[in-house]
């Protein structure tokens, strides 16, 4: 626990700094996250504007790959209508808001974009491994044919990502471990999504050697 206090503290001050210094211009992926994140809420449980958002966000392991494609970057923002949407908005504050501040915008939004597009192809992946013998990591098509939305991948990967651009090793292997536990435990798509998306982060970073981890406005 010293060792993770002791990590973040150098990053934690770095987001106080810049929020004094430039307040909601410091995070305006972040601001804008949020409001998708309301918007698309509020659109997908209304009468006339459901099928609008399914039709533009809406990602399913069966749909075409050039059409998941598409839809993936609505499909960030759109959340889980189950799910409360204030935790989720939490979770978009503090990760993205943390990320924002530390590695810049252009490098918030595209490791969120690529994380789940990492999760979209697992799960692709997944479906047919689950009707093909001796392929690891498959799972039943029942579970695949759920709607694949929402920025829990984005958020776990972009805490990986901001973990290795301050070296913060023990945050790094806390969640790796937790994500594994996850399914390990209780084998599901989203927890498998996760560890795409932080695979997809530490494959970045070992091929540039922590290189391309820079702040990118």
């Amino acid at each position: 626990m010293t060792g993770l206090v002791a990590e973040w503290g150098a990053v934690l001050g770095g987001v106080r700094r810049e929020l004094r210094e430039r307040g909601a211009r410091a995070v305006p992926v972040t601001l804008g996250a949020c409001a998708g994140i309301l918007v698309l809420q509020l659109l997908q449980h209304g009468h006339r504007t459901s099928g609008w958002v399914e039709r533009l966000g809406g990602v399913y392991a069966s749909l075409p790959w050039w059409q998941a494609l598409l839809r993936t970057p609505v499909s960030v923002f759109l959340p889980d209508p189950s799910l409360p949407v204030w935790g989720l908005l939490l979770q978009v504050v503090v990760v993205f808001g943390i990320a924002e501040t530390t590695v810049g915008p252009r490098r918030t939004l595209s490791v969120a974009l690529l994380a789940t597009l990492a999760g979209t192809g697992f799960a692709r992946y997944s479906l047919w491994a689950g009707k093909a013998p001796h392929w690891p990591l498959g799972l039943p098509a029942h579970d695949l044919l759920v709607r694949d939305t929402g920025p829990s991948a984005a958020v776990v990967a972009l805490g990986v990502y901001v973990a290795l651009r301050f070296r913060a090793w023990w945050t790094v292997g806390t969640i790796v471990l937790a994500m594994v536990v996850e399914v390990v435990s209780l084998p599901n798509l989203a927890g498998y999504e996760h560890l795409a998306g932080v695979a997809l982060v530490l494959a970045l970073f070992t091929r540039t050697r922590g290189g391309a981890l820079t702040r990118g406005g």
